[in-house]
């Protein structure tokens, strides 16, 4: 049995129309960003899965401690209850999506639920079903299938560039683009590394709500930053320096019940893996 389209994901194919049209009113947005081989796919996806999981199988199905929803596979995918708010983008239902349009089965359990959101009220029950028959299987399964999850997270990437301009100012535009195209070349693959792991581990950057004090976190503000603040830096150097100030912002900015700061070293742990081992 093959994936039904859930209802929730009609919103990535609304986005992937979105994203064309914005394409049509940023002409910068086709940028020329390298092709990567299947090795260093694999590479990407290898590095991705020690960032988010450290390469262990049991990170697959997680649910971070003060946080209000679980986190799924190889790009730690967020996935909401029925009716939930969040500020942060909502990622796994696309991933079911994604997986529907590879003709790839997922656990019929999913497939069976009565509607396409998450079956777990709380951290607690998610918890008290972390070695259930549905639970090990979905760890099974994504285990089984990290490089079509590496594949989505970099379809996510090659959007976001579209997405991005159509939120930055005309007069941005193409210095935006020039940037985004320098980082993507730099030190084959770790340039388009960082860009793919960025946008999947902060996002684009464009949701109104993904703000602290009006001020963003995502690929967008980076890019940004990069722009104002332009040194003499080589551009991948640039790129994690600029993202390490917009994080420090970040949680500067986190209401003080989140207590981001618990955070801030592996998040800047993640992006030194953004440079070549020879550069530091």
């Amino acid at each position: 049995m093959h994936l039904k389209l859930p209802v929730k994901s009609r919103k990535f194919n609304a986005l992937v129309a979105i994203l064309g049209i914005a394409s049509l009113f940023c002409p910068a947005a086709s940028a020329q960003v390298p092709e990567l081989d299947p090795e260093q796919e694999s590479w990407i996806a290898s590095q991705i899965f020690a960032n988010e999981c450290s390469r262990q199988t049991s990170c697959l199905t997680s649910w971070n401690a003060g946080e209000d929803f679980p986190s799924l596979g190889l790009g730690h995918f967020i996935w909401y209850r029925r009716d939930q708010e969040e500020i942060y983008t909502e990622t796994f239902p696309d991933l079911l999506h994604f997986y529907h349009e590879q003709g790839i089965e997922t656990p019929n359990w999913i497939t069976e639920l009565p509607s396409p959101d998450s079956p777990w009220q709380d951290r607690e029950q998610f918890y008290r079903e972390i070695n259930s028959p549905p639970m090990v299987e979905l760890r099974a399964f994504l285990a089984a299938t990290l490089e079509v999850q590496a594949r989505f997270i970099s379809r996510r990437q090659r959007a976001a560039l579209p997405a991005i301009l159509a939120h930055a100012p005309t007069s941005q535009r193409r210095q935006l683009t020039a940037l985004y195209e320098q980082v993507a070349a730099s030190k084959p693959p770790y340039g388009i590394y960082a860009l793919i792991d960025y946008v999947n581990f902060k996002g684009e950057g464009t949701a109104p709500a993904e703000r602290y004090g009006n001020r963003g976190w995502g690929l967008l503000q980076v890019l940004q930053f990069m722009l104002e603040n332009p040194g003499n830096m080589a551009p991948l150097n640039h790129f994690v320096a600029s993202a390490e100030f917009v994080l420090r912002q970040r949680v500067a900015n986190a209401p003080a019940e989140r207590n981001e700061e618990r955070w801030l070293t592996g998040w800047l742990n993640r992006l030194a893996t953004y440079r070549p081992p020879d550069q530091g």
